[in-house]
């Protein structure tokens, strides 16, 4: 059989995509998902849980050998320590990111948006993109020019009279810092505090997966989804790519297709096209790999949102011990820097009433200091070797710009010096700058092991103040106080570097752009450059990650892309 589509990767875009491509009874489509399906009353639970943390370091979701470095490569110095390998989550099941992620719903600044259509994204401006963020959302709370009603994905916030005691205090210390209420932070851009807009219903999260490929849609006869099927590579009949080799069932296949669409993410859709012969004609012959278009666009400015925490021990009437919502955050911050020729409300701290699943999780809360506004983009997507079944090599280069650096520090002092103010203290003691280690992360892994140890150990920090301050001083914090980074700018830098993470939010590896741009790599409509019958649709065709959680502004990617298809284009 030829499918008039082969969608190669079933998370947020690929969901969207054959939903809206098999509503043409007359397209045949097929679907391919490296994990496991999610059909109506068979999604686990820990998928439908409102609160993530039991997902997405769940190993049965994820790409488990995928590890990448975030701290700045030095080029300059070849004697000088290489950044350690992190691991990084990346979704391996249907509905993708949306399946594991925090479920934050926003949608970046209309500056964004003009900036895409700046660097040659015709049609991708700010007035053209709100419908389909209208598209994608049936908003729970709204009804007004800013908002859909009538979307897949509902959305809707938890407001402040139902916040526990440590989120309400943040709010207060956010007003007497100067910045005021928003009720909804996807109404006007402007700086302020709000309740985070969430894509979640009734307490269970909505994937797209959920919202897009409901029984209905599943019943189309035109629609076919092949889950727990990995793509191996990409078939060309000359220049045109007419299929896709993939792995179904423990057997290759080759799944022939009229157009071929690769929504497998900023990651592992450039590394489809570099194994294709499609990328930096250097790197490929490098590799023995037949260069078939060159495009050296493909894999380079890698980009992420850089994050560090700044955390606090919670004092108990502070925490979460209400039953209606098992939701980590409920408020977060956007803010602008002020500094020079960089758009307002560049920077979002997110306020964490809990940071892990497991009882000392629960004890701890924290400010997640954000760029939200990045400009460093010399991260990289590159093979390791030919072989699909090998990761490529990530490189993300966080912080790679002075002026994402300057903002991070003073990030981390802002809130640091705000845990120090009397309303925090009422409800935190013993605040510390914090970091994603892998230490953090194999505890928060769900085992018995994690379970009897951090149950230990949450009734010592619960137990007389001086153990409680031995045990954040000697086993939770990594080794630098509050004190050292608000005092000491080289101490600051030094924490910063080593501790800024990404967010989960990698984009940009494929992106969009004109035809005289030589880094471009897609079109507006997601055309691969030089070669037939190919599209890539996800996070890596973006021409710079938004002010936003990107999984929304993947949502309305494909929604665009898809009408576009639709309509010929």
């Amino acid at each position: 059989m030829i499918y008039d589509y082969i969608i190669v990767g079933g998370g947020s875009a690929g969901s969207v995509l054959a939903h809206r491509l098999s509503a043409r009874s007359a397209n045949t489509v097929l679907l391919i998902e490296a994990g496991i399906d999610t059909p109506h009353g068979k999604v686990p639970a820990a998928v439908l849980d409102s609160y993530p943390g039991t997902a997405y370091l769940n190993p049965a979701y994820t790409w488990n050998r995928l590890k990448v470095t975030t701290e700045v490569i030095s080029h300059n110095n070849p004697g000088e320590r290489p950044p350690p390998l992190r691991t990084y989550e990346q979704a391996r099941i249907l509905g993708g990111g949306s399946s594991i992620n925090g479920q934050l719903a926003n949608r970046g600044a209309p500056t964004d948006y003009d900036e895409w259509a700046s660097k040659g994204a015709t049609g991708w401006d700010w007035n053209s993109v709100l419908p389909f963020f209208k598209k994608v959302e049936r908003d729970m709370d709204f009804d007004d020019d800013w908002h859909g009603r009538d979307g897949r994905i509902p959305v809707r916030r938890i407001f402040p009279d139902l916040w526990p005691e440590h989120a309400k205090a943040v709010g207060k210390a956010f007003e007497q810092a100067g910045w005021k209420y928003l009720r909804d932070q996807n109404a006007g851009w402007e700086d302020g505090y709000f309740p985070i807009t969430i894509s979640n219903a009734y307490e269970r999260r909505v994937s797209a997966a959920i919202g897009y490929l409901d029984p209905g849609t599943r019943m189309r006869p035109n629609l076919t989804i092949s889950a727990n099927t990995q793509a191996m590579e990409l078939v060309f009949d000359g220049p045109r790519c007419t299929g896709v080799k993939a792995l179904a069932g423990g057997r290759p296949n080759v799944f022939e297709g009229r157009e071929i669409i690769l929504s497998c993410g900023a990651i592992h859709s450039p590394a489809h096209l570099m194994r294709a012969g499609i990328g930096p004609a250097a790197h490929l012959r490098d590799l023995g790999i037949e260069v078939r278009s060159a495009l050296p666009g493909v894999g380079q400015r890698l980009q992420d949102h850089p994050a560090v925490a700044v955390a606090a021990f919670l004092k108990p009437h502070a925490r979460i011990i209400h039953d209606y919502s098992r939701r980590h955050i409920y408020t977060a911050l956007r803010y602008s820097s002020g500094l020079p020729d960089i758009p307002a409300g560049d920077m979002f701290t997110v306020v964490t009433n809990k940071t892990s699943w497991h009882k000392v999780g629960e004890q701890i809360g924290s400010f997640i200091v954000t760029v939200y506004k990045t400009y460093s983009e010399t991260g990289t997507v590159k093979l390791r070797s030919k072989d699909w079944e090998d990761e490529p090599q990530v490189d993300f280069n966080l912080l790679s710009d002075q002026r994402d650096l300057e903002r991070m520090m003073d990030g981390v002092r802002r809130f640091g010096a705000m845990h120090l103010t009397p309303i925090m203290q009422a409800v935190t003691e013993f605040p510390f700058p914090a970091s994603y280690s892998d230490k953090v992360r194999q505890v928060g892994l769900l085992s018995r092991k994690n379970k009897l140890i951090t149950d230990a150990l949450a009734l010592a920090l619960d137990g007389p103040a001086p153990l409680r301050k031995y045990i954040i001083e000697n086993l939770v914090m990594e080794g630098i106080s509050l004190q050292d980074v608000l005092r000491d700018d080289d101490a600051c830098e030094a924490f910063v570097r080593r501790a800024a993470v990404g967010v989960w939010h990698a984009s940009c590896t494929c992106r969009m752009g004109s035809e005289d741009d030589p880094m471009a790599v897609v079109d507006p409509a997601g055309r691969v450059r030089g070669v037939e019958g190919l599209r890539v649709v996800d996070a890596s065709v973006f021409p710079a990650v938004p002010c936003a959680n990107t999984n929304f502004p993947v949502l309305m990617t494909a929604e665009k892309m898809a009408d576009a298809i639709l309509h010929g284009n």
